[in-house]
């Protein structure tokens, strides 16, 4: 009874390799990596179609990696993540047995269009430019506290950008000049749009 039942244990296993045996010889593996220009490549919508009639999708691993196993064909891939513009590959072949591997050319730019930019311009007193102005954007917690987010030094006309989520928050902008007390600015953001400041340095005294 015992060599019956381990027999019979044994038969189900070989069952199973043999039916996904068939099935690796009978399907191809799609894979790929895709990369951003800003943010994690995590999470990347990937719509597997012929032509326009969507067949499968799946998102990329936290390394912006993905593996997808299809019948043999021609494919398109569409790729979508919010913030992020949309790529497309076309005519991608997958044969039976095989690996087609897309490699991690695809990279995804900001979509500028659905992104809130606060651009500025530091100006001294008497209404001149004011060339590598040290600026810092912080963000203005419930608490009213302030978070820092990121910095930099005004371009050669003065001026400067940062690109943001759309998402609803208040943000503080301040301008620190080498002499003197600090000048803010605070800007609410509610959506994708350009929000313009402008900052001046104090009269010398």
């Amino acid at each position: 009874m015992r060599f019956n039942r381990f027999g019979l244990v044994v038969a189900a296993v070989l069952c199973a390799a043999l039916t996904v045996s068939s099935q690796d010889r009978t399907t191809g593996v799609l894979k790929g990596k895709v990369r951003v220009e800003s943010g994690s490549p995590s999470g990347v919508t990937v719509l597997i179609r012929q032509g326009d009639k969507e067949l499968r999708r799946s998102e990329t691993d936290k390394n912006g990696e993905f593996s997808l196993r299809l019948a043999p064909g021609t494919y398109g891939l569409t790729f979508r993540k919010p913030g992020l513009s949309v790529g497309t590959i076309e005519n991608v072949e997958v044969k039976a047995g095989k690996t087609r591997s897309l490699g991690d050319r695809l990279i995804l730019t900001i979509d500028e269009g659905s992104i809130a930019f606060i651009r500025g311009s530091v100006f001294t007193a008497e209404g001149r430019s004011v060339p590598n102005a040290k600026i810092e954007l912080g963000r203005l917690l419930e608490d009213g506290t302030v978070k820092k987010i990121d910095g930099r030094l005004t371009n050669e006309t003065g001026s400067f950008v940062f690109r943001l989520s759309p998402e609803v928050a208040k943000y503080r902008i301040t301008l620190k000049p080498d002499s003197g007390p600090p000048v803010t600015k605070d800007v609410e953001i509610d959506g994708a749009a350009v929000y313009r400041v402008a900052l001046s340095l104090p009269p010398r005294s």
